[in-house]
C-alpha cells in the first residue's frame, strides 16, 4: 500500500533507545502518512501490548483519569504502530505496521521498506517537553499580557479614552477591508491535511512524556504472572507496617478534618475583608466628581500606584487558585502556563519592590533633615528664585531682543507678584517639611514605588505655579495668534468659511480695513513680548514633563519588568515558546549510521522539529508601556 503522494511522515522521539534490543512502537497513527511515536517498549511481545492497550493494562496507576489527556491528544487512543529490532523483519512493507533497525553505530533509525520503491519519508524528530519543568511547544508565541481593567470597565483618562477608541475603530477598519480583500481573493492557499493536523500533533508532542513514563512504568505488567501468596514472616512485618500507618493515618484525620477546616474558613475570610476593603477603595479611587472628568487615580501617581497594587492583590487569590487546578490535572496541560509566569513575576516584582523600598527608606529616615535642605533648596533656587531672575531679566530686553517694554513689565509684575505670593506658601510649608520627608520614608516600607510616587506627587504640588503660568501664557499666545490670523485674512480680503471649511473672498468696508490693519499691526509686533513668556513656561514645564516622565518610567520598570521572564528566558527557554522551526539536516549528516549497501531502505529526510523563540511578541506589552 503506497501513499496517495508516495510520503510518510513519521514523527521520532530523539530519547528513543538506539540500541539493537527489540522492541514495540507505540503511539499515534494520526492518518495512513502521519505517525507519532510516543514509546518503545522492549523486551514484550506485540500481540501483548495490543492486549494490554485494549484491555488499558497500560494505564494503571494513573495519577488522573487517561481520557482527559486523551481527549488533548485528537480523542485517539494510544496503539501498537509497529516494531523495533525484530528478529524476522516482514517480507513487505503496511504501513499499519511500520519496523525500524537501529544500532549504536547509527544516530537515525532506518525504516525497513521492502518491494515500496516509490515511497518517500521524512522522519521528523522532536525532544519531549518535560511537563515537569513546563515545557512545552506551541505554534503561536506565549502571550504573557494581562488585560488592563480599563479595557473591560472603560475606566481611564477620558482624553486617552476617546483617543484610543479612534486607533481602535481604525484598526477594526482596516481589519474589515482585508477580510473583504481575502474574500475575493483568486488563488487561495488551501491547506493540507498535514497542516491540519499539525496543531494536534503538537498537543501529542506535549504529552508524550508522561505517557511515555506512565507506560514504561506498567511494562512490568504486560504478560506478568500471578503473584504468590505471602508467607507468615511477610504477613507479620505487613500487619506491624499497616499498624504504624494507621496511627499516622488517626492523626492525618484528626488535622485534616478538625484543624484545618477552621484555619481554611479563618483564612478565607480573611481573604473576603480583604477582597471587599479593596474593592472599596478601588471605587474611591476610579470616582469622578463630574462624568467625563478624570479620576483620581488619573491624576495623582499615589492613587494610581496604590490602584496597582490593590489590583494585584485582589486577582493574586484566583491566579492561586488557577495554579492549585493546575496540580489536579496532567503536568503537560499547558493552558495556564503563562497564568503561572505572571503570577510569580509579579510576586518577584512586588518583593524586589519591598526590598529596594527598605533599603531607600532607611536612607531617607537617617537623613530626612540633609534630604528636606536639599528639597528644599532646589526648590527655591530653580522654582522661585532662578523663576524670579528669568522673569527680570525678561523684562529688561533679554539678548538684545528689543520687547514691547510696557508689556513685558506688566506680564513680569503679575508673574512676580504671583512667584511672591507663592514662596510666602512654600515659607509656612517649609517647617513641616522633614515630616513629609519622614513619611515618605516610611512609606518606603511598602515598596520602592511609593515614595518614587509621592516624591513625584509632591514636584506636582510645588512646581502648581509654574503650571498656571505655562497655562495663562498658553492661552494669550494662543489668542493673540488666532486673532493675527483672522486679521491676516481681513487684511487680504478674505474670511473663513466655517461651514465649508475653506477661505472665500469677502468685501469689506474702508473703516473695516482700516480698523484691521491696526490691530494686526499693534497684535504683531506685541507677538514677540507674548512668545518669550510662552517660551520660557513652556520650556519650565517640559523639563518637570520630563522629571514626571522618568519617575514614571521608573514606576513602570518596577511594576511591569518581566524579571521572572528573563530569568525564564536564561534558565530553560523552552519555558518560554515562540513557535516552531523544523530543521532539514544535510546530506552528510542523513547518511551517519547507514551502511555502504543497505537493502531495503527508501529515500529518507532527516528532519528536526525545535522550538523557536519570539521574545518581541511575548514582550511587546512591556516595549509599549
Amino acid at each position: 500500500m503506497v501513499m496517495r503522494n508516495g510520503l510518510m511522515r513519521i514523527f521520532w522521539p530523539t530519547d528513543a533507545p538506539t540500541s539493537s534490543e527489540p522492541g514495540v512502537l507505540v503511539g499515534w497513527r494520526n492518518s495512513d502518512s502521519d505517525v507519532l511515536v510516543v514509546a518503545v517498549l522492549q523486551h514484550v511481545e506485540q500481540r501483548s501490548v495490543e492486549n494490554a492497550l485494549r484491555v488499558g493494562t497500560l494505564y494503571r496507576h494513573s495519577p488522573y483519569p487517561i481520557s482527559s489527556i486523551l481527549e488533548r491528544c485528537g480523542k485517539a487512543s494510544l496503539q501498537v504502530i509497529g516494531t523495533l529490532n525484530p528478529a524476522r523483519p516482514p517480507t513487505s512493507f503496511d504501513p499499519s505496521s511500520i519496523t525500524f533497525y537501529t544500532d549504536n553505530r547509527s544516530r537515525f533509525p532506518r525504516l525497513y521498506c521492502p518491494g515500496s520503491d516509490e515511497l518517500m519519508v521524512q522522519l521528523v524528530l522532536f525532544d519531549k517537553p518535560l511537563p515537569a519543568r513546563m515545557q512545552y511547544l506551541s505554534l503561536a508565541p506565549i502571550s504573557l499580557t494581562l488585560k488592563d481593567k480599563s479595557d473591560k470597565n472603560g475606566i481611564g483618562f477620558p482624553p486617552l479614552d476617546g483617543v484610543e477608541a479612534q486607533e481602535e475603530a481604525e484598526r477594526l477598519r482596516k481589519h474589515a477591508l482585508v477580510e473583504k480583500l481575502r474574500q475575493h481573493t483568486v488563488v487561495r492557499h488551501i491547506r493540507t491535511q498535514k497542516e491540519l493536523l499539525l496543531p494536534t500533533i503538537i498537543d501529542q508532542i506535549n504529552c508524550s512524556y508522561e505517557l511515555n513514563s506512565l507506560l514504561q512504568r506498567n511494562i512490568g505488567l504486560v504478560g506478568a504472572r500471578q503473584r504468590r501468596a505471602l508467607s507468615v514472616s511477610e504477613r507479620v512485618v505487613k500487619s506491624a507496617t499497616n499498624l504504624w500507618d494507621l496511627v499516622l493515618l488517626g492523626i492525618w484525620q484528626f488535622a485534616t478534618i478538625w484543624i484545618w477546616p477552621v484555619l481554611a474558613r479563618l483564612f478565607v475570610l480573611g481573604l473576603i475583608a480583604h477582597r471587599i476593603a479593596g474593592e472599596g477603595l478601588l471605587l474611591i479611587l476610579d470616582w469622578r466628581l463630574f462624568p467625563g472628568h478624570a479620576a483620581l487615580k488619573d491624576v495623582s501617581a499615589t492613587a494610581q500606584q496604590v490602584d496597582i497594587r490593590l489590583q494585584q492583590f485582589c486577582y493574586w487569590p484566583i491566579q492561586y487558585l488557577t495554579l492549585r487546578r493546575r496540580k489536579q490535572t496532567w503536568q503537560s496541560n499547558t493552558k495556564d502556563h503563562p497564568e503561572y509566569i505572571r503570577f510569580y513575576n509579579s510576586l518577584w516584582l512586588v518583593a524586589n519592590d519591598v526590598i529596594i523600598g527598605i533599603a531607600l527608606g532607611s536612607y531617607i529616615i537617617e537623613n530626612a533633615g540633609y534630604v528636606a535642605s536639599q528639597v528644599d533648596r532646589f526648590l527655591s533656587a530653580y522654582t522661585i528664585e532662578g523663576l524670579q531672575d528669568m522673569i527680570t531679566w525678561l523684562m529688561d530686553w533679554p539678548a538684545g531682543l528689543k520687547l514691547n517694554t510696557e508689556l513685558a513689565t506688566f506680564l513680569g509684575d503679575l508673574f512676580l507678584w504671583v512667584i511672591d505670593y507663592w514662596a510666602g506658601c512654600i515659607a509656612l510649608l517649609r517647617p513641616y517639611l522633614p515630616g513629609i520627608i519622614h513619611f515618605i520614608g516610611f512609606s518606603s516600607f511598602a515598596g520602592a514605588t511609593m515614595p518614587i510616587s509621592l516624591f513625584s506627587d509632591l514636584i506636582s504640588l510645588l512646581t502648581l505655579h509654574i503650571y498656571s503660568f505655562y497655562v495663562a501664557s498658553a492661552r494669550i499666545y494662543n489668542w493673540q495668534l488666532t486673532i493675527i490670523i483672522s486679521l491676516f485674512h481681513l487684511f487680504r480680503g478674505k474670511k473663513r468659511n466655517v461651514l465649508r471649511n475653506r477661505i472665500d473672498s469677502c468685501d469689506y468696508d474702508l473703516d473695516q480695513l482700516l480698523l484691521g490693519t491696526i490691530l494686526f499691526t499693534l497684535l504683531f509686533f506685541l507677538l514677540p513680548t507674548v512668545f518669550v513668556f510662552y517660551l520660557t513656561f513652556a520650556s519650565a514645564r517640559m523639563a518637570i514633563i520630563i522629571l514626571k516622565a522618568g519617575l514614571d518610567t521608573l514606576l513602570a520598570c518596577l511594576n511591569h519588568f518581566p524579571l521572572f521572564a528573563l530569568m525564564l528566558r536564561f534558565k530553560d527557554s523552552r519555558r518560554l515558546p515562540g513557535g516552531i522551526r523544523f530543521r532539514l539536516y544535510d546530506t552528510p549528516d542523513a547518511s551517519v549510521g547507514t551502511r555502504a549497501g543497505q537493502k531495503n531502505c527508501v529515500p529518507t529526510s532527516l528532519i528536526y522539529l525545535k522550538c523557536t523563540h519570539d521574545y518581541q511578541t511575548s514582550f511587546m506589552i512591556y516595549i509599549v508601556m
